[in-house]
């Protein structure tokens, strides 16, 4: 599940997320990067079993490149 919101950055550094009831308790992942001008800023709120499969996802993707830089 993926929530998007843009918000301001006060001075303070400070800010308050209001996280909707469809996203369970739990550990997630928070992802924060500045907002360009025809962009909006995506948060992403992982599980750990969705983080480890995408990891896996993409180890296998470049398995052959990965054992070729081990030799």
């Amino acid at each position: 599940m993926t929530i998007t919101q843009t918000v301001e950055i006060p001075a303070s550094r400070r800010i308050t997320i209001e996280i909707p009831p469809e996203i369970p308790a739990g550990k997630v992942t928070l992802v924060l990067k500045p907002a360009t001008e025809n962009k909006e800023t995506a948060y992403t709120a992982l599980s750990k079993e969705r983080a480890v499969s995408m990891c896996a996802d993409v180890i296998d993707k470049y398995r052959p490149a990965l054992e070729e830089l081990a030799k």
